[in-house]
């Protein structure tokens, strides 16, 4: 099959103009947002503009206190682009593309959280997702965010050179699809086939690389070939030795930002640029949140 190459835009991203105030939480990734109301960059081109220049620069944004509706939500997540449903947890009725995360007593958090890119497992993955928290435990319940670019850039030059041009599948069938029974799990696979992604991402809007792979990967498709294969040994297992290596890249502490829920706080994150993780140490309080996605372009 023919694949589709995209080059990358020569535009320049959005310039931050300094209308809003930023304060750095980290070295390289995430800014908290203060003085704004997300519902009022629904109307307004400069606040919106500066809010989507600052989301290039620091790739995860966060604020207190929001008090939108979520007919808000959907529509200052929409300036983003059209957004699209998960099929497994599928999206509020009367809101669509505002997906519900529940979690507290009666469902315990799970094996299914890993450090990961939001479906990956999507010829089209999202861009982005607005996040806002309706209900928070009194402790725990943090989300990691992890800066993909940061995470290419500091590996060794060897590792680089290794796995240019190295491209890998991303399943929802060998994830979500985990748990269901097996005529459930082949007709998300007929839905979802396995997407192939490039091992290093090119960012349409600013140019930047960035390593993705994550927990959705399980193999690539394109590393068996003379020039990494001496002998089946350097392929199996040495290929999935590099999967992982690679995978566990978005684990090293100085390329995160953690995030602490209070009732009314918003994340706004890339998710071209990465990887987030929510942590599951509040069972059996109550965690609930609403999260609308909105859809991506094809990575090359």
């Amino acid at each position: 099959m023919t694949q589709t190459v995209e080059t990358p835009t020569t535009q320049a991203p959005p310039q931050v103009r300094g209308i809003v105030e930023a304060e750095r939480l980290t070295c390289t990734i995430g800014a908290q947002l203060h003085g704004v109301n997300l519902a009022d960059a629904i109307g307004d081109d400069e606040l919106f503009t500066e809010i989507r220049a600052l989301l290039l620069r620091h790739r995860v944004l966060f604020l207190r206190d929001q008090t939108f509706s979520r007919a808000e939500h959907v529509a200052f997540a929409q300036r983003f682009g059209p957004l699209m449903d998960h099929p497994v947890a599928g999206s509020d009725p009367d809101h669509p593309g505002l997906v519900r995360i529940a979690r507290g007593p009666e469902k315990k958090p799970d094996y299914e959280n890993a450090l990961h890119t939001d479906g990956t497992w999507r010829e089209r993955p999202g861009m982005g997702a607005v996040l806002r928290c309706v209900e928070t435990p009194p402790v725990g319940g943090d989300t990691i965010w992890v800066d993909m670019v940061e995470a290419y850039r500091r590996l060794p030059e060897h590792v680089k050179t290794q796995i240019e041009g190295l491209r890998a599948r991303h399943s929802i069938e060998a994830t979500f699809g985990a748990v269901l029974p097996i005529e459930q799990r082949h007709a998300l696979a007929a839905q979802f086939p396995d997407a192939e992604h490039p091992v290093v991402r090119t960012h349409p809007e600013t140019g930047e690389k960035s390593l993705f792979v994550n927990a959705f990967a399980t193999h690539f498709v394109n590393f068996h070939t003379p020039e990494r294969v001496r002998f089946g040994q350097d392929y199996a297992p040495g290929a999935a030795q590099l999967l992982g290596y690679l995978i566990s890249q978005a684990a090293v502490p100085e390329y995160q930002v953690r995030w602490r829920w209070t009732p009314g706080a918003v994340a706004i994150w890339d998710n071209r640029s990465t990887q987030h993780y929510a942590v599951q140490d509040y069972w059996p309080a109550v965690r609930t949140m609403e999260r609308a996605e909105i859809v991506g372009d094809r990575p090359f």
